[in-house]
């Protein structure tokens, strides 16, 4: 027997949490068995958490869109027990039974290798937060971004994603603008790397301009909505977003003028159901391009029945930086 928080739904329709002891026998299919060690808290876990937001398939259900630990049993070649790895993405903790639980059994081909230098707490520390904010690094290279060419703008720059992009970018030698609504975490984003402070309102009105002075020599967008529209007028020429989140709105309010006056580029960064070799790619150059130390500074620790909490903090977007979850704790 093992601990996992369970969600189930009443019938009214109404979900609620709580931590407890299930076996084996009752985990989904799957070619390998993890003794899970740390997960996280992502803005979809707090949905999975809570309300379902049209997430969670069936009922009762475990969340957690990550997990990092070690292989307990295996009928795949590429995994033998005693291998530490990590999962994010592919619809776990959603369609299929996640990481808020002691053990989960998994589809081989959902696991990547915990890269050499990194722990699973700090995995975790990173989670598909920061997967995605290194996607979105990655991405904005492969289309010429270098350090030097101007400012970098991080939208929601507090939250999960945008605390790593920051310091990822800040650890390359960008100059990172930090663009926040919350005017308390400027010294937390600061101590990420984060060279200039914008506060939000400075970017949240929509103006009748498609384009403004240039600016940006690129962006990792964790908003969208009016926001996006208006740091795309703001882009130099020939530069790029990389849109990784939505929690401005899923309008985009905008014109075709910065694509085809300023050749900007729209990015779109998905990390559910990206190639292993995109996965391996990105995990490899987190090990090696984000500050540990800075990564340690993002961290708040909880454990399973702290989460029915935090996942309605999350969906209020009252969360600053990095959770940390240990399972076993």
């Amino acid at each position: 027997m093992f601990n996992a928080l369970i969600v189930e739904k009443d019938a009214e329709g109404k979900t609620s949490a709580s931590v407890q002891q299930i076996g084996l026998d009752r985990l989904p299919e799957g070619e390998v068995t993890v003794a899970v060690e740390y997960s996280t808290v992502n803005y979809k876990d707090g949905l999975c958490i809570g309300p379902g937001g049209g997430l969670v398939r069936n009922y009762p259900h475990v969340p957690g869109i990550d997990f990092a630990g070690t292989v307990e049993a295996s009928s795949d070649a590429r995994y033998s027990v005693g291998d530490k790895v990590v999962l994010t993405g592919w619809r776990v903790g959603e369609a299929h039974w996640g990481g808020y639980a002691q053990k989960a059994r998994v589809r081989a081909d959902w696991l990547v290798p915990l890269p050499a230098g990194l722990t699973t707490r700090q995995a975790m520390a990173v989670g598909t937060a920061g997967f995605t904010a290194m996607l979105a690094v990655v991405a904005l290279e492969d289309h010429g971004m270098k350090p030097g060419q101007g400012p970098v703008l991080v939208t929601g720059a507090a939250g999960g994603v945008g605390s790593v992009a920051t310091a990822i970018l800040a650890h390359l030698g960008y100059e990172v603008a930090a663009v926040t609504g919350r005017p308390e975490t400027a010294e937390y984003l600061t101590g990420l790397g984060a060279a200039r402070i914008v506060a939000r309102e400075e970017l949240a009105e929509t103006v009748k301009r498609p384009l403004e002075g240039e600016t940006w020599a690129g962006c990792v967008d964790a908003v969208g909505g009016a926001m996006l529209a208006r740091v795309l007028g703001q882009m130099k020429y020939g530069t790029s977003v990389a849109a990784v989140g939505l929690a401005g709105g899923v309008g985009l309010p905008a014109t075709v003028i910065p694509f085809l006056l300023r050749g900007v580029n729209l990015l779109g960064i998905d990390s559910v159901i990206r190639p292993y070799e995109d996965r391996l790619r990105a995990w490899n150059r987190i090990a090696s391009d984000l500050p540990m130390e800075k990564l340690e500074a993002m961290v708040h620790l909880a454990v399973l029945a702290d989460l029915p909490k935090l996942g309605a903090e999350i969906l209020k977007g009252q969360d600053k930086g990095r959770i940390v979850v240990d399972v076993n704790g």
